[in-house]
């Protein structure tokens, strides 16, 4: 199958599926032989318990990253308590550069201060100290990825996003009694959560610049409609119900416009509504499939997928209108794009004839490489900090999320056991 009519065929796939339950398990499938190798010691502190110790979280989080590799405890050259003195020349010996520390107190009932220390054990000095004053213990998922986050941003330079959130839409049971569900969960997979169900297809969530809401379509009502749904509340809007295709939600990076893939002109054109007054305006006007926007960083640009050159391709169009510029000229089929935090980088979906994988561009000289091996990977997702890339797989004829490294040397794959997850976007970062 060639050409747009490819996207929405996807689009009809991922909605295939069984069974579902609460957590994703995440595969590493390839990790990175140059990475920073790093130690995490036990926090110390008899009077926590839990299902999983607070640095087993923080050793996750990192080893996922695809930057580090965290040794094992017992690869560690000296036991590490409270009490302990680092001997630094054991630490280089055994190729560690990094070590964290951390205690976790009691100071009330359900009610627990963190206090942690990184070391620079090249340097033989403490890099940071940090302490989380009060946290629950329903809240101790939560802390180890806010440590994660400071460790990351700590030893790389760059902002961790291990706080943040996927959305995805995933199915339960089967036809006539298919459930779809729009699910939200940490970047991790754990504490997922449905927003919103229905026995009709639900498809293309986009969280909004502050991370508060969700933009997504619905054929509930039989026709396809965009709804926005507030996250934390549940409380949801329709937002259009055009005649024709209502499709492909993107928010402006400054939370003004929505920019939609509509056909109340006859073709599917992008258009863009004003998030405060409704109107809407046409971006683009041709008798081809224009759809799947995203927004450059600046607000100033959209790129979008389209069949106007007799192949399926990525555009780029200013906000102000105007003749559509090709991006992508690699292959016969580049769609569905994202575009870097940065503004540098383009995910897409390639097809050179062995199957769709995602693949990125360098927007400044035009170089593309292919991330991934699989034969049906579609809709990638930056993270917002544009280390990682999230995206749809397929394995063993059922929908799987997969993350990828954006230089493609490490990858993760995140399973929903006996279910069938697709179409996932990465939340923006919450201050």
């Amino acid at each position: 199958m060639r050409g747009i009519s490819k996207i929405f065929a996807l689009l009809a796939m991922c909605l295939l599926g069984q069974n579902s339950v609460a957590v994703l398990e995440i595969e590493i499938t390839e990790g990175v032989e140059s990475a920073l190798p790093v130690a995490i010691a036990a926090f110390t502190g008899d009077s926590y318990t839990a299902p999983e110790a607070i640095e087993d979280i923080v050793r996750s989080d990192l080893r996922r990253s695809g930057i580090f590799d965290v040794l094992e405890n017992q690869h560690f050259p000296q036991k590490i308590d409270a009490t302990s003195q680092l001997h630094y020349p054991l630490w280089r010996e055994a190729g560690v550069e990094s070590l964290l520390t951390g205690e976790v107190i009691q100071i009330g009932e359900n009610q627990y201060r963190i206090e942690f220390r990184l070391f620079d054990l090249v340097r033989q000095k403490r890099l940071s100290g940090h302490a989380i004053s009060s946290v629950r213990r329903e809240d101790m998922r939560k802390a180890g990825h806010k440590i994660s986050d400071i460790v990351f941003e700590s030893l790389t330079g760059t902002r961790g996003a291990f706080s943040t959130q996927i959305a995805y839409v995933s199915t339960r049971g089967t036809a006539p009694n298919r459930k779809y569900e729009l699910q939200i969960a940490d970047a991790d997979g754990h504490n997922a959560r449905t927003i919103f169900s229905s026995s009709q297809q639900l498809m293309s969530p986009a969280w909004s610049p502050d991370g508060t809401r969700l933009a997504y379509v619905s054929f509930e009502k039989g026709n396809s409609a965009i709804y926005v749904q507030d996250v934390k509340e549940g409380r949801r809007f329709m937002v259009s119900a055009q005649s024709g295709i209502n499709s492909a939600p993107a928010w402006s990076p400054d939370g003004r416009y929505l920019a939609l893939t509509l056909s109340i002109d006859g073709s599917a054109d992008i258009y863009l509504m004003d998030t405060r007054t409704r109107r809407l305006r046409r971006l683009t006007r041709d008798s081809s499939i224009d759809t799947e926007a995203c927004w450059m960083p600046d607000s100033k640009a959209l790129l979008f997928t389209s069949d106007r050159s007799n192949e399926t391709q990525v555009y780029r169009v200013s906000v102000r209108g105007g003749k559509p510029r090709r991006v992508t000229y690699e292959g016969a089929y580049n769609a569905a794009p994202d575009v870097s935090p940065d503004g540098r980088q383009l995910a897409f979906v390639h097809n050179n004839g062995t199957g769709f994988r995602i693949a990125v561009m360098d927007l400044g000289s035009g170089a593309m490489r292919i991330l991934t091996e699989g034969h049906l990977d579609e809709g990638p997702s930056y993270a917002p900090n544009g280390k990682m890339i999230i995206y749809a797989a397929s394995e063993r004829d059922r929908g799987v999320l997969a993350a990828v490294s954006a230089n493609g040397r490490a990858q993760q794959k995140l399973r929903m056991i006996g279910g069938d997850v697709r179409a996932p976007t990465w939340s923006p970062f919450r201050n």
